[in-house]
């Protein structure tokens, strides 16, 4: 059997609409930045010292030789797409590329950079939105025209949406080229499998705090039922098991400093991820309200993040709403239970 390419897709659903063929340049050149991204990783230490931090961003958070070089591969190949505007969580501001184009495109080039070392998952995340202006990187998740990622594991993926579902390419190392794997991935309703940085419980609120309780209760708690843990510490990597078998995910804010609105980029990480659950009839929110309706008010915002399948996001949603809509709890899986910070 024959599998569309990526070229063969996106040339069948752009066909005569011009802004669809501008997305569908702009998609491409990301594969291709995707590709050469691929080759380096697969290279590991002999492909230099790619760990090494280089800086800091002025949030404390650390910039590594690779994203350096991700960000400029990214950039260099988008330059060459209708794009008019680019936004990158490696630079302070948005650029202009071609003052002519259609596109604003914002980009997480090297989501989970932490693990580059580790021989781990990584990816590249992006968001593609109509240029409208100087503040066309602000318009709301809704807006969005196409997102996806690229994940760089023991396969090269390239999960895309254009509004019409999610599709699942994977690279063909031999042809170079990406095929469809998947015509329309969904996510499962109902799932037994959380991933969360349970190291930080101490810092969750009370609905976090007690969501995760009750799972961890299993058959014998209010859930009625077992859950398993996944947290990969890679974005990516958690979204695409999540598109494959199920699950949710949870990156909630905490009392730490610096974390009481979250930590992911609302921009180029929460609304693509966003946008690619719900065409995959799966949901995304910061814990209560959809990430999609949030109105940014700068490239770096950052917003909890909570998404997969529906079941589960609309349960964390109402805990938060509502300390009634909690489960009944036995004195050992209690707020001052033996799992109390």
């Amino acid at each position: 059997m024959t599998r569309p390419t990526l070229q063969d897709h996106l040339e069948g659903w752009s066909q005569a609409d011009a802004l669809r063929r501008d997305i569908a340049s702009a998609v491409i050149a990301l594969a291709d930045a995707g590709r050469q991204i691929s080759e380096l990783l697969a290279a590991g230490p002999l492909a230099g010292a790619l760990a090494n931090v280089r800086g800091y961003h002025a949030d404390g958070d650390s910039q590594k030789e690779l994203d350096v070089i991700t960000d400029d591969l990214v950039r260099e190949a988008l330059s060459e797409a209708p794009v008019a505007l680019f936004g990158s969580e490696e630079a302070d501001a948005a650029v202009v590329l071609n003052p002519a184009g259609t596109l604003a495109v914002a980009v997480d080039p090297l989501d989970g950079s932490s693990n580059i070392d580790t021989n781990a998952t990584v990816g590249t995340i992006f968001s593609i939105l109509p240029y409208i202006g100087t503040d066309s990187l602000l318009q709301t998740g809704r807006a969005q025209l196409a997102a996806g990622f690229l994940l760089y594991g023991p396969q090269t993926a390239l999960v895309l949406t254009v509004g019409d579902g999610t599709q699942i390419f994977i690279l063909d190392r031999a042809s170079g080229a990406f095929l469809l794997a998947e015509q329309r991935a969904l996510v499962l309703p109902e799932t037994a499998e959380y991933a969360i940085n349970a190291s930080n419980l101490r810092h969750w609120d009370v609905a976090i705090r007690c969501y995760i309780e009750d799972c961890l209760a299993g058959a014998d708690g209010p859930r009625g039922k077992d859950f398993n843990t996944r947290w990969v510490a890679s974005m990516v990597a958690d979204v695409y098991r999540i598109l494959v078998r199920g699950g949710v995910y949870l990156y909630p804010g905490d009392a730490r400093r610096g974390y009481g609105h979250g930590r992911l980029r609302l921009v180029y990480e929460a609304n693509p991820v966003a946008f690619l659950m719900e065409q995959a009839q799966g949901s995304a929110t910061d814990g209560r309200l959809p990430i999609l309706d949030i109105v940014p008010e700068h490239l770096h915002q950052r917003v909890p993040l909570v998404f997969g399948s529906r079941a589960e996001v609309e349960r964390i949603a109402r805990y938060h709403r509502d300390a009634a809509a909690m489960p009944e709890r036995s004195p050992l899986f209690g707020r001052r239970g033996l799992l109390r910070a």
